[in-house]
């Protein structure tokens, strides 16, 4: 399994977001995280689509996180934008075996989802807020 460029980028779109703490505008958050607008907006419609960013439209318009960072983990971000994550075609349900009649049998394909789930597992217990910086109360 590999993580695309795209998952990654959602994961620093969405840290951004987390940083800021309040809206942000696209070329904003193009600069700050050094994603082409281009490929931030198609990122952001990924999000937005997911329930994990709101947008708002007009001149104070701009993108928020539509829940707060402690409930957004980064297995969530990945599979928003790479789909169901799989660390082999054999565990997707569009695979068709030609090894094996029912692919529900086969002892490899069991291996890997163990694998996959614990993966999986471990990818949705990471808050997108374990990497924010902690907001300095004042005294």
């Amino acid at each position: 399994m590999r993580i695309t460029h795209e998952a990654d980028y959602a994961i620093r779109v969405t840290y951004c977001l987390a940083e800021h703490g309040g809206k942000m505008g696209a070329k904003e958050i193009s600069e700050e995280t050094g994603v082409t607008l281009r490929f931030a907006l198609k990122i952001l419609r990924k999000l937005i689509g997911s329930g994990i960013v709101r947008s708002y439209k007009g001149a104070a318009g701009g993108y928020e996180l539509a829940k707060p960072a402690r409930e957004i983990t980064i297995g969530e971000l990945i599979e928003c934008i790479d789909g169901v994550i799989a660390i082999n075609h054999c565990l997707c349900n569009e695979f068709d075996c030609t090894r094996i009649e029912h692919k529900s049998e086969c002892a490899i394909r069991h291996a890997f989802g163990r694998v996959n789930a614990m993966i999986r597992d471990e990818l949705y217990a990471i808050p997108l807020d374990q990497f924010c910086t902690p907001v300095q109360s004042e005294k």
